[in-house]
């Protein structure tokens, strides 16, 4: 991990937290460490270039010296007491005595035909020796020397280089500019949605990069303006649905209230207590289909024993049943564990068994049972009543939609909790019909690995 990115967000560079930022920074400055290796390629390529063609300029006055000779203005040899050529010239005679020296003071020893590199004192000598017609002529300068007269050329050789990574950086900065504003259209055509306008993005205009994150937006964009479409849907109906059970309740109030006989008033209160349990009722399924909605926390699951679950909810609607003259009993239930949510898998159970119970006339009778499917566990609830239509069992699912009479009570959310249940862990539903008249809802739920015993 890179020191800036170890930063709290507030102490980070503004350039850190942009894609403009990190990708001028890289582009530009691996155009500049680009510059600068050229930089030193190009100057040791010049000075050894430099050095050749001083070495060669040695060689060409050591071949004008053997034909001219050395004759000062005097029309004599004599030493020049300055090298304004910066060039050190000598000349030996046959028999080794120093005839001409351009400089006394540097005493350079003769040295072999050819080219060659001596250290004398402090400095560093370049030597060219010539062996002709009896003399021997040296020409020779000083490493310092040459280095200074490059020195006055490199400026001449930066100079190109500099306006080119100038140029070049200008129009990176001009090319990510142009390369991120369909980024900055995004945005803006982001900025302007609204719960009233979540409609697509255009993706016809934008770069192969970002049309897959378009792409995935106005997917986004889709499946909220269907939540909110549900909710405003949701809510219309729950505000409907509750209407009429309140709308009694105070109904029964007002006849309790006004009621001067004990036995109407009694009567009128227990209409008064059923109706509340109703709209009670009603208020509970909402909220149990607002905690399984699409948007809500995901489940966490936990191994739940179906048969022992199942064993629970009947033993607690037994009451109810026996109250209505209804044979409520538990079939094969073979023990069976699933992963699941415990509170969303008792919530399908209850639901399941309250329909079975108010829609199956007195005198009927309602079967549960747990039985094991290829990697899945069957849950079955079958009752004798009047059953439902085939072509309406896809209906029933939806919300607020009722089959039964109006002096039925029910919600119509019973089976779209279900529905939503299973789906939430992965199953499958069925309504089929029952053997001898009535309806069976049978839920399949993945095992999702070995059966444990409850």
């Amino acid at each position: 991990m890179s020191a800036t990115s170890s930063l709290p967000p507030s102490e980070r560079p503004r350039w850190a937290g942009s894609i403009r930022g990190r990708l001028l920074a890289w582009q530009i400055g691996a155009l500049a460490l680009t510059g600068l290796l050229v930089s030193l390629i190009t100057y040791g390529l010049a000075w050894n270039g430099f050095n050749e063609l001083r070495d060669f300029n040695l060689e060409q006055i050591a071949y004008s010296v053997l034909r001219h000779g050395v004759v000062s203005e005097a029309g004599e040899e004599e030493a020049s007491g300055e090298d304004r050529g910066q060039f050190v010239s000598q000349i030996w005679a046959a028999d080794g005595q120093l005839v001409y020296t351009s400089r006394p003071d540097i005493p350079l020893p003769p040295q072999k035909n050819g080219l060659h590199v001596l250290r004398l004192a402090e400095d560093e000598w370049h030597v060219y020796t010539l062996r002709d017609g009896g003399l021997t002529i040296q020409v020779a300068n000083t490493t310092a020397n040459r280095a200074d007269m490059f020195a006055r050329i490199i400026p001449w050789l930066i100079l190109p280089l500099s306006l080119l990574v100038t140029g070049l950086g200008g129009m990176i900065w001009m090319a990510v500019g142009r390369a991120l504003q369909p980024l900055e259209q995004v945005r803006q055509e982001i900025g302007a949605r609204d719960v009233a306008s979540l409609h697509a993005l255009e993706t016809r205009s934008l770069p192969e990069e970002l049309t897959p994150l378009a792409g995935a937006l106005n997917a986004l964009l889709a499946r909220l303006e269907s939540a909110l479409a549900l909710q405003r849907r949701f809510i219309a109906d729950a505000a409907h649905e509750l209407r009429t059970p309140l709308t009694a309740v105070r109904l029964q109030a007002q006849l309790a209230q006004q009621a001067a006989d004990p036995q109407a008033r009694q009567a009128a209160l227990a209409q008064l207590i059923a109706g509340v349990d109703r709209a009670a009722h009603l208020v509970q399924q909402l909220l149990d289909m607002a905690r399984l909605a699409p948007d809500a926390a995901q489940i966490e699951r936990a191994p739940v024993a179906l048969d022992a679950l199942v064993r629970q909810v009947v033993g607690e609607f037994s009451s109810r049943a026996e109250a209505c003259d209804i044979d409520l009993g538990v079939g094969a239930c073979e023990p069976l564990t699933v992963p699941g949510e415990p509170a969303a898998l008792r919530m399908l159970l209850d639901n399941l068994v309250d329909n079975a119970l108010r829609y199956t006339p007195a005198g009927g009778r309602v079967d549960v049972e747990v039985n094991a499917g290829p990697g899945r566990a069957v849950i079955t609830v079958a009752d004798n009543g009047p059953g439902i239509p085939a072509e309406a069992r896809e209906r029933v699912f939806e919300r607020f939609c009722r089959l039964a009479p109006d002096d039925l009570p029910g919600s119509g959310l019973g089976l779209a909790i279900v529905r939503d249940i299973v789906a939430l862990h992965g199953g499958a539903i069925r309504l089929e019909d029952t053997p001898g008249g009535g309806l069976t809802v049978r839920v399949e739920l993945p095992r999702g690995g070995e059966d444990t015993a409850a």
